[in-house]
């Protein structure tokens, strides 16, 4: 866009000629600051634009404050779409890995399994705290916050729960994961601008009907920690799907 050269060399006289809705020096172009401000200046000289121009002046002043704006924000925005993706990735293979080991030995309450169920809300702690330090900048990690304190309690309680049977487990367990998947959905609905947060929603409300599940789960006659640790892995994969889709936010884009 070049404005300002326009607009000298045409002088009033070739301002007066075009009577357009907008102003003629309004062209689609790739629109910095700096040309818009050499605009404004340059429509602000008398004589140089007509009074049924005068309007367009509005546009590009408006212009000019979206473009600061997405200015200061991108930075912010930028960063913690980056370290969330790093995060993301990190929480998918972790859950995978996770998932695997259950898998492996949920037939029984036994000291792995025990150390397994305690260590996957401690893990949620740690990512939770990560979360929100990198969403300081965005917004307000209140609800992060929640998350690490439902999580705390979650590792005490399946703790003790283990002692009692894997009923008992269950229903701790299905708590948490409905807990969870709320904040999850919540948080992932207020970063929808940032991008890639559909899978985030999708996941927090797969949750909440996961943990129901597994409530109701812990009535039946034979109750078992295979779903569990089946439900790692969906979480994992929509964390994977995540990261890739907040690749563009990270780029500032």
């Amino acid at each position: 866009m070049v404005a300002a050269a326009r607009l000298s060399a045409a002088g009033p006289a070739s301002a007066a000629r075009s009577t357009p809705d907008f102003p003629s020096f309004v062209k689609p172009a790739r629109i910095s600051v700096e040309h818009l401000d050499l605009a404004v200046s340059s429509a602000r000289a008398p004589g140089v634009l007509p009074r049924n121009e005068r309007g367009g002046l509005l546009v590009i002043q408006t212009l000019r404050r979206i473009i600061m704006s997405s200015i200061a924000a991108s930075p912010g925005i930028s960063g913690t779409a980056s370290a969330l993706r790093r995060l993301y990735f990190v929480r998918f293979a972790f859950a995978i890995v996770w998932a695997l080991a259950m898998f492996t030995t949920a037939s029984n309450l036994g000291p792995l399994v025990v150390t397994l169920l305690v260590l996957y809300p401690l893990f949620d702690v740690a990512a939770a705290v990560i979360d929100a330090r990198a969403s300081r900048a965005t917004g307000s990690p209140a609800l992060l916050y929640v998350n690490i304190a439902v999580s705390l309690i979650t590792a005490i309680g399946v703790a003790i729960a283990c002692a009692s049977g894997i009923p008992a487990v269950l229903r701790v367990w299905g708590a948490w994961a409905i807990v969870a998947g709320l904040v999850q959905l919540i948080v992932g609905v207020t970063r929808r601008k940032m991008g890639g947060q559909w899978p985030m929603i999708i996941s927090g409300a797969i949750s909440v009907l996961a943990g129901a599940s597994f409530i109701l789960g812990a009535s039946a006659a034979n109750p078992t920690l295979t779903n569990a640790a089946g439900y790692a892995i969906p979480g994992g994969i929509f964390f994977l799907i995540s990261a890739f889709r907040l690749g563009r936010a990270a780029k500032g884009n």
